[in-house]
């Protein structure tokens, strides 16, 4: 009886515990759904219009459009670069636009329109071929390879990577044409910034390519047609290195141009002038303000701010003149070329400027080009490459010696061979080669006396000079002669308004007395055409070396087509130094280079102009060729051939045009009469008669410079009243 009423009491107790267990759980699964209610109510009740308003939320987005650039004119107001229209295939993307749905597209686009493959890389065929073919691309990655990728032991960028490295060449030569195409659509829309009009195609679009699109425009998504806008050039190629190129913002600049508020999608000037002035030309883009709702559809879009294409640039450049002279200098350089014997030779230069301004008014290289037997533009070879120039150069060694306090005007020295121990002989190159006599520094510079120029070196050295015997020259000697040539823009830079420039070449590593005494008389450093043509203008205007410059103004847009806006800016003279020569010595040294072109002695007689007289200095380099051909067509030493070279200045007792003449490798130095050429006083003359006679048929006509100059003054002055 006992063990009976124990065991009920135990199941009693037992049930009881149980049934308060489960008592607290209906409590707390009674709590849980109450606070779950509240939570509801507070999130409909409460907060419901704040979600509501916030599922509604539109966003705005900022989209830059590009605007015209800036127009070329040159400095008598010829149009030289303007913007054409030209009809164009864009395509919009949004944020919500799936890879498929712009494959999609480009497959649609290519019925209509041709585009050619010419920018596909071996990458986007890669990609495309993974697109076009998934399953057979995952069949490339291996069992244990997919493993460790699920794992996250290999990332995505390595997994696609595998995927593109076991592609074979049979697989994507296996992409037809038809599909090469809808890539290369497919390349451009997948380029350009979400909600911001990506050009697909805008170079030739047909009248039948835009209509078709215009027409289907319904069942391209994205997809538009519009004008845009492509550079013209009114002169064709004259100028056209120079002028520079717009394309396309190249990978290496990116990011530059993109912390500059550019967009991937802008084009910008790659080279030259264009690039030079960019943020000049570029202008300021219109401004849109584009509305979309939470899925990223465009609900509306409003413009900001309409832009305004950007500032136009005048030229100092005379482009009649520019062609006039590249035609000159093109079809010398060809009779020359085809003519035989002159394997070496194939360019020539010249520079024309205003001495007192610095203003270029022509800037010519013409080089030949062998295989396809015809001249090239190389104008910017004018400044981006430099030679011996020779005598050329002797104006400065004479005003560096007046510098160096070691002459002066008018002082004498024996023109004679120079004859140094374990150096090579050195002398003048007028009459007899073995001359000597006594002879001023005018003398000097109307025959081009080599032996003068050497014994002012060698003074401006602090050595003696004594026949058969050493010489103490060392590198100190060189660089001080050097200083003293820089004054004048040689082996320095000029300041053009251009990237890129050559200072020439300084050799470091010979040292010698005989390379001295050649670096005084040109034939040792290198010089472009444009330092020689800076240094010539440094003496023809009173000692000032001024920056030469190609861009002359800067002005607001017009909202007439061919005509000039508001002057804003005007570019002044930029004097960089001043030479360190009294007006009497620079006026001295005018003189002989007045005698070197008139006197009965001179060597640049043939610069004996028709109505004008010109005064300047030849130079003949003799030097060892290691030009672009040295490496293809020798094997052996290189050859011994002759740049021709000229300075000067016209009028010569008023100068208004500075020039230089530089043809370098002009014929082989290996006593071959035959071949022999002056070609620097050849050019010379044809350059100077071209240019008085473009001056007086303005003149006649009255339209000449001058007249646009004081229509230019006078609009200046209204803008400052």
């Amino acid at each position: 009886m006992k063990k009976n009423a124990t065991r009920t009491r135990e199941k009693k107790q037992k049930k009881t515990h149980v049934s308060s267990r489960m008592n607290v759980l209906f409590f707390a699964v009674f709590l849980m759904f109450s606070l779950l209610i509240l939570r509801l109510g507070v999130l409909q009740i409460v907060n419901g219009e704040n979600y509501v308003r916030e599922l509604e939320r539109t966003e705005e987005v900022e989209v830059n459009t590009s605007v015209p650039r800036g127009k070329i004119f040159d400095r008598n107001g010829n149009i030289v670069v303007d913007n054409q229209p030209v009809n164009a295939i864009t395509y919009t993307k949004n944020q919500q636009t799936s890879q498929e749905e712009m494959t999609m597209v480009a497959k649609r686009l290519a019925d209509f329109i041709e585009l050619k493959p010419k920018k596909v890389t071996m990458r986007d065929k890669q990609d495309f071929w993974v697109r076009e073919n998934p399953e057979a691309a995952k069949e490339k990655i291996t069992k244990e390879e997919t493993l460790l990728f699920e794992e996250g032991e290999i990332s995505q960028t390595k997994y696609d990577e595998l995927i593109r490295e076991r592609i074979t060449e049979e697989e994507l030569d296996a992409i037809t044409a038809a599909e090469l195409e809808v890539l290369a659509i497919y390349r451009e829309m997948q380029s350009g910034y979400n909600l911001s009009p990506q050009i697909i195609k805008n170079d030739n679009v047909t009248d039948e390519e835009f209509a078709a699109v215009s027409e289907h425009l319904d069942s391209l998504p994205g997809v538009n047609t519009t004008v845009d806008w492509t550079r013209q050039y009114a002169y064709g190629d004259v100028f056209s290195s120079v002028l520079g190129s717009v394309k396309s913002i190249p990978e290496n600049k990116i990011d530059y141009y993109l912390a500059r508020d550019y967009t991937r999608n802008d084009r910008v000037g790659t080279s030259y002038l264009e690039l030079q002035y960019e943020d000049i030309l570029q202008g300021q883009k219109s401004k849109v303000k584009t509305i979309t709702d939470k899925a990223g559809n465009v609900i509306d879009s409003q413009t900001v701010h309409e832009g305004e294409r950007g500032k136009d640039l005048v030229l100092s450049i005379d482009m009649e003149l520019q062609r006039e002279i590249e035609k000159i200098v093109g079809d010398y350089v060809t009779d020359l070329k085809r003519g035989g014997g002159r394997p070496i030779f194939d360019r020539a230069f010249v520079v024309m400027m205003e001495p007192d301004t610095g203003e270029v008014l022509a800037m010519v290289g013409q080089q030949f080009d062998d295989d396809e037997n015809s001249i090239i533009d190389y104008n910017i070879g004018a400044f981006t490459s430099a030679y011996e120039a020779g005598s050329s150069v002797k104006g400065a060694t004479v005003l560096s010696g007046y510098q160096d306090e070691v002459s002066y005007p008018y002082k004498g020295y024996v023109d004679e061979v120079i004859e140094i121990k374990d150096t090579a002989s050195k002398g003048s190159y007028y009459g007899n080669r073995e001359a000597y006599r006594q002879m001023t520094d005018l003398e000097a510079l109307e025959v081009s006396s080599n032996g003068y120029m050497f014994k002012v070196a060698i003074d401006m050295a602090g050595a003696k000079y004594s026949k058969g015997q050493p010489i103490d020259i060392g590198k100190s000697s060189f660089t001080k002669f050097r200083n003293y040539f820089g004054q004048f823009g040689l082996g320095v830079e000029t300041g053009i308004d251009l990237p890129g420039e050559n200072t020439g070449f300084q050799s470091n590593n010979d040292f010698g007395p005989g390379k001295y005494l050649d670096l005084s008389i040109g034939q040792f450093d290198t010089y472009t055409a444009m330092q020689m043509a800076q240094y010539v203008s440094s003496i023809a205007n009173g000692g000032n070396r001024i920056a030469p410059k190609i861009v002359k103004q800067i002005r607001e847009p017009s909202q007439e087509n061919d005509t000039l806006g508001p002057l804003l800016q005007e570019m002044k003279p930029q004097v960089l130094n001043k030479l360190n020569n009294t007006q009497e010595e620079i006026e001295h040294v005018k003189k002989g280079f007045f005698a070197s072109f008139n006197g009965a002695n001179g060597t640049g007689q043939d610069l004996k102009g028709n109505g004008y007289v010109a005064a300047g200095k030849t130079g003949t380099a003799e030097v060892v060729y290691f030009g672009p051909k040295y490496v293809e067509d020798y094997l052996g030493d290189p050859p011994d051939t002759i740049n021709s070279t000229l300075v000067g200045y016209a009028p010569a007792d008023k100068p208004e045009v500075a020039f230089s003449v530089m043809v370098p490798w002009v014929y082989p130095n290996d006593g071959t009469e035959t071949l022999r050429v002056d070609a620097n006083e050849d050019l010379g003359t044809a350059i100077l008669e071209k240019y008085f006679e473009l001056r007086e048929e303005r003149m006649n006509e009255g339209g000449s410079e001058e007249a646009v100059e004081i229509e230019l003054a006078e609009e200046e002055a209204e803008a400052g009243n």
